[in-house]
């Protein structure tokens, strides 16, 4: 339980660093993006959460990464999170974030994972697809993540959809065994 209060306290610190910078849902989406290409990095990830690797050489990380492609905003709330040592938490942390924007918009959020960047129409066609299926609006935090071929996976809370090629011929094999 103390973790997940950390995160919520995280998670509403990098709301405030958001909102100081005047555009919400950029750094939202931003350190969200961020922290998902992390958590899917193990050897970055655990250098970061290294202790015995000065907090400078770790900001210098997190700047090469991160600089020139995000805020500075959302650079300095990642390296917060990273210096406070809870860098295995940052995608716990950016998906409360997430969630907590939402919330205060009236929506839930759908993680959606696919192969390549969705564009802005194609974003906005799923949100609404995902509306109509849960009965709530739904704001979709798109992470390009190469492991899925063809189609999409999204997790809203515990659910999944899965409408990938992949997923759609493993219920194939399923259904002729």
């Amino acid at each position: 339980m103390e973790t997940m209060s950390h995160i919520d306290g995280y998670a509403a610190a990098l709301l405030e660093i958001a909102r100081a910078e005047g555009d919400v849902e950029r750094v939202t989406d931003e350190i969200y993006r961020a922290a998902q290409a992390m958590e899917a990095n193990t050897e970055l990830r655990e250098t970061l959460a290294d202790p015995q690797i000065p907090a400078g050489r770790k900001l210098g990380i997190v700047e090469d990464l991160l600089g020139g492609r995000a805020s500075r905003a959302t650079v300095a709330a990642v390296h917060l999170v990273v210096h406070a040592g809870r860098a295995r938490e940052l995608a716990a942390v950016a998906t409360r974030m997430a969630e907590l924007v939402a919330e205060q918009q009236g929506a839930i959020v759908a993680e959606v994972r696919s192969a390549v960047e969705l564009d802005p129409a194609q974003v906005t066609r799923l949100e609404a697809a995902l509306s109509e299926a849960t009965g709530r609006r739904v704001e979709a935090k798109v992470v390009v993540d190469p492991s899925v071929v063809g189609g999409v996976v999204t997790k809203i809370g515990d659910t999944v959809f899965d409408g990938t090629v992949k997923g759609r011929l493993d219920e194939l094999r399923e259904q002729w065994a």
